[in-house]
């Protein structure tokens, strides 16, 4: 049976490090796989990626490096050195645990070029044998999904997807309404992640290019970001559950 919990990714963007743990508790088993942005990481630095890993999940670590390729390289690969397992790690009551979850998933910029993504991505192959723990997959933000469309924004998503995958990244970020064509374009291995994803009776928010759940995966997305849907629910669980059974309808 296909799990609609490996394409759902929780967005935790919040300021406090104890409302994303009163999140985290509420979800329970429901959600599998966190993304980590700049507002809680700037807060909380690695402390946030080491208390979600040690409750057993995942984490896709958002923080968009675009810098001169040798600065990108050096953070991807100190990134990866969050895969290392904590000795002695205690749960959130204090008690030692033998859970420990690898980081997932990183993000970079493909505004960076050529250059830049393939230090990327030949840092997390190095750094991740030399630890010996399992690579994070690195993707390519290629057009913000708060930008409005128009009509060269597909193509550029494009142009910027063939450059990741020409660089050796994993896969890019990217809205539903490019999925399609970027899977039929770069092929069915090819990690497509996809945020602005709002139940069909959700506000879009900020973003500006919205899909629902399911017509995310059947346009080609790997994996879904959702944040506001289920963080600002009155029952995030279930809301979350709504979510991942409309995930499956599509599987």
């Amino acid at each position: 049976m296909k799990n609609a919990k490996d394409k759902l990714i929780l967005a935790l963007d919040v300021p406090t490090f104890d409302e994303a743990r009163v999140i985290v508790e509420a979800l329970g088993d429901t959600v599998e796989i966190y993304k980590v942005g700049f507002q809680l990481f700037t807060a909380y630095g690695p402390f946030i990626v080491r208390y979600l890993q040690t409750q057993g999940k995942k984490v896709f670590l958002d923080l968009k490096f675009h810098d001169i390729p040798n600065t990108v390289a050096s953070g991807v690969a100190s990134a990866v050195g969050l895969s290392v397992p904590v000795n002695n790690a205690l749960d959130v009551k204090g008690n030692k645990t033998d859970k420990f979850a690898p980081v997932l998933m990183m993000t970079i910029h493909t505004q960076g070029g050529l250059e830049m993504m393939k230090a990327a991505a030949d840092a997390a192959k190095k750094k991740a044998v030399e630890l010996g723990v399992e690579r994070p997959l690195i993707v390519g933000v290629t057009v913000l999904t708060s930008d409005v469309g128009g009509a060269n924004v597909s193509t550029l998503v494009l142009e910027r997807a063939k450059l990741a995958q020409v660089s050796g990244l994993d896969g890019v970020v990217a809205s539903a309404q490019e999925a399609g064509m970027l899977r039929k374009e770069l092929g069915p291995d090819f990690v497509i992640v996809t945020p602005g994803i709002r139940p069909a009776d959700a506000d879009a928010g900020d973003q500006k290019r919205v899909e629902t759940p399911a017509s995310a995966i059947k346009s080609g997305s790997s994996f879904l970001v959702v944040g506001r849907p289920i963080v600002k629910a009155k029952d995030p669980q279930a809301a979350a559950r709504a979510i991942l059974a409309e995930i499956l309808t599509a599987l």
